[in-house]
């Protein structure tokens, strides 16, 4: 028979499993790009043969110029998340590309996480982000990709609310710290050739900014992107990501 210790300790340490593991399920649930738990995202359809190019944390003066004429030489058309303190900071170039044919999304307004945000901020960066964005483009904004992959239900049904498609994705890398365009290349290559196999087309995210402030060094990021197109032209169909709504 177990003393009263024992089973005292005994409980103490189912309470931190139980807590453990329902820690790691909420980690999973907020984080993981193809968890449907709290709610429902845009990841990528069973279509074979089809990439959605999407770039994150822009708009970047120094980079997301050269990524344009990047996408422009290749007839590409793509999809990039921006971060609204940006969009505002450089709306001319905001314009400039939604002019070019590329879609625009909403990334919040400052790049939290939004899985631990209080209600009231979550709404407040979705809501100035899209107010923004579509001050800026003429448009409204059907998209949103959560800082981070980071979402709860309140999240996701705060973007719903206000028309938006929550986006994930199932192709990445570690773009922002490589800097290697064949590295993060080849290893976004290697997704993208198991989701075909697999009969899955490929969402990609790849980084044209940085969160912490303009004018990131994407330079690796930009080339890499090139290398994906030179390497699945005639091969794939690139698609912005409301070809599969």
């Amino acid at each position: 028979m177990l003393s009263s210790i024992e089973t005292g300790v005994y409980a103490g340490l189912g309470a931190l499993g139980a807590a453990g593991l329902a820690c790691g399920g909420f980690a999973y649930a907020a984080l993981w790009p193809g968890s449907q738990i709290f709610g429902k995202t845009l990841t990528a359809p069973r279509k074979r043969g089809e990439l959605a190019l999407t770039f994150d944390d822009g708009p970047n003066p120094a980079w997301t110029p050269q990524l344009l004429d990047v996408l422009a030489k290749h007839g590409v058309k793509a999809t990039f998340f921006m971060v609204g303190s940006f969009a505002e900071a450089e709306p001319e170039l905001v314009r400039r590309v939604a002019e070019a044919g590329h879609l625009i999304g909403n990334h919040s307004w400052s790049h939290p996480n939004l899985a631990l945000t209080a209600a009231r901020k979550v709404t407040e960066e979705l809501t100035r982000t899209s107010e923004t964005l579509q001050q800026i483009i003429g448009a409204e904004v059907r998209f949103f990709r959560p800082p981070f992959g980071a979402r709860r239900p309140f999240v996701l049904k705060t973007a719903q609310g206000m028309g938006m498609v929550p986006v994930t994705w199932n192709a990445m890398t570690t773009d922002w710290e490589t800097p290697s365009a064949d590295a993060i290349a080849g290893r976004l290559a290697r997704t993208i050739d198991v989701l075909e196999r697999q009969g899955w087309a490929a969402n990609i995210v790849l980084h044209d900014g940085g969160h912490r402030g303009l004018g990131a060094n994407r330079g690796p990021s930009v080339a890499a992107a090139g290398h994906l197109m030179e390497k699945y032209k005639g091969k794939r169909t690139f698609v912005r990501l409301d070809a599969w709504e």
